[in-house]
């Protein structure tokens, strides 16, 4: 090696240890805001009684779930759905040109007849089939369309909605019965909230019967208990750090609720990305930002949807790929947001950090630990110096998931046994030996292939799914499906 390469990578360790050290102090001070936020929000907000009056006040919301091939699933979601603690909702369930018997399963399931509806089509997407409803279950319809993609499908069903909110799911998810109540609660306490989220968690292990979440308890295999790992920390510090600060860029597809005028306002979701829940989110910051609005986007930390995550190698590497693909999608395009004279602190400190950590995040990542290898193997470091860095690299990484867990701990308290909690801090120490690189091979590769590919097409990014989660179905009780509207709860 010459003598200015060997110059060049000893320089370059300089550039990582100040990375290492822009990006602790970065997700430490997200950590510190998060705990303060949670402190506060479970003194205001955690008391179970709810005023008697406050089903008044709760908006009519509309329930949005674009579904495509996932008869395994549809129906425990749909069950799960109808039995929310709500006063006023409707399911639109959005069938995308399914060539599973997805469409087949809920008209026998939900005893459904086609039946003509007028619409506005204020989004345009591909041609809607038919409509069909139920007259067991009056809040349900199925929007039948040709496919084209998850983004259209979502588009299709906001054309057909009714009501000024919705909350757009996935189908393969199951809500708590009074996550929908709490999730909407923004947008009481501030008239301005556009947005807002809730957590999502990891169904694989659980047990679902007739769309009720019966025991909860922690994947057995090894890559979902990981991945429940990553959920609590991307929610409870990722998400809850940067709500107080109206800086907040993303919402999950799997669970958000939209004021719908504001997401047609910004032409809805784009069908030429596959990160279409992300990207939304940061258009309505440039938007409103621009126009100079007053505006929320928050997070709300205890309404709780369980979707079941990948639980082999191919669908992982195919969610990781595509996650970073639509982070690029999302930020590029809008990077006037950059440094923006009036995007506050979404511009100044949210966008830029999305940016150096989450976007380069794996380039750097990746390099160092090729970098310092290197440096070793030809003597120019010692092994001492190989060490303090491998150990400050996963004490690092060990040290906020490990906060997660115990904040999950001090708060809501969805794994109470001890053993589930010794269960999470080894799967927290096992993370950092091989699975934290492997997932940044992954986002590397996404990166590249948003790079090379320029756009795509929101498709829908299926993974294999085991359903091991759902119990065997009953027959669901009608009566609950057929309650007069006015001052309904299930």
């Amino acid at each position: 090696m010459t003598e200015l390469m060997a110059t060049w990578l000893l320089d370059l360790q300089w550039v990582f240890f100040a990375y290492f050290i822009l990006i602790s102090a970065g997700y430490l001070t997200l950590h510190y805001i998060a705990v303060i936020s949670t402190i506060r929000y479970m003194r205001d907000n955690r008391a179970e009684y709810l005023p008697r009056i406050l089903p008044s006040y709760q908006p009519p919301i509309s329930i949005l779930i674009p579904a495509y091939n996932e008869e395994q699933s549809i129906i425990s979601s749909i069950h799960s759905v109808l039995r929310l603690e709500y006063p006023e909702f409707e399911v639109v369930v959005v069938n995308d040109g399914s060539s599973d018997g997805t469409l087949a399963r809920l008209i026998a399931e939900f005893s459904m007849h086609e039946f003509p509806e007028a619409y506005r089509q204020r989004l345009a997407t591909q041609r809607i089939r038919g409509v069909w409803a139920s007259p067991l279950y009056p809040r349900l319809r199925v929007v039948d369309k040709e496919n084209g993609g998850k983004s259209d499908a979502l588009n299709a069903g906001i054309n057909c909605i009714r009501y000024p909110l919705f909350c757009a799911i996935d189908a393969d998810c199951i809500l708590n019965p009074g996550s929908l109540a709490r999730v909407v609660r923004p947008f009481l306490d501030d008239s301005t909230t556009v947005a807002s989220g809730g957590v999502v968690r990891v169904l694989n292990g659980c047990t679902v019967k007739n769309g009720f979440l019966e025991k909860v308890e922690l994947p057995r295999r090894l890559l979902p208990l990981i991945q429940s790992v990553e959920y609590l920390r991307a929610f409870r510090f990722g998400r809850m750090g940067w709500s107080p600060l109206n800086a907040l860029l993303v919402i999950s597809g799997a669970f958000g609720v939209f004021y719908k005028e504001h997401v047609v306002a910004v032409g809805g979701y784009r069908t030429d990305t596959v990160g279409e829940d992300m990207e939304l989110v940061v258009r309505l910051h440039r938007k409103l930002r621009r126009e100079r609005r007053p505006y929320r986007i928050t997070f709300v930390p205890d309404p709780i949807c369980w979707t079941e995550v990948p639980s082999d190698l191919k669908s992982l590497k195919a969610q990781r790929i595509r996650w970073q693909q639509g982070l690029a999608e999302s930020i590029i395009p809008n990077l006037r947001l950059l440094f923006s004279r009036r995007a506050g602190l979404v511009g100044l400190v949210a966008f830029p950090f999305m940016i150096l950590f989450e976007l380069l995040g794996p380039i750097v990542e990746l390099l160092g630990y090729v970098a310092m290898i290197t440096l070793w193997l030809l003597h120019l470091i010692p092994l001492q110096s190989f060490l303090v860095f491998l150990f400050l690299a996963v004490g690092m990484g060990i040290m906020q998931s490990t906060n997660a867990i115990f904040l999950e701990r001090l708060s809501f308290q969805m794994y109470p046994r001890i053993g589930q909690q010794l269960i999470l801090f080894a799967a927290a120490i096992v993370e950092n030996f091989g699975y934290r690189q492997m997932t940044a091979v992954f986002r590397l590769i996404g990166l590249g292939r948003w790079f090379f590919s320029g756009k795509a097409r929101s498709d829908w990014g299926q993974i294999t799914r085991d359903g091991s989660w759902q119990s065997e179905e009953a027959p669901a009780e009608v009566v609950s499906a057929v309650a007069p509207r006015s001052g309904f709860r299930q």
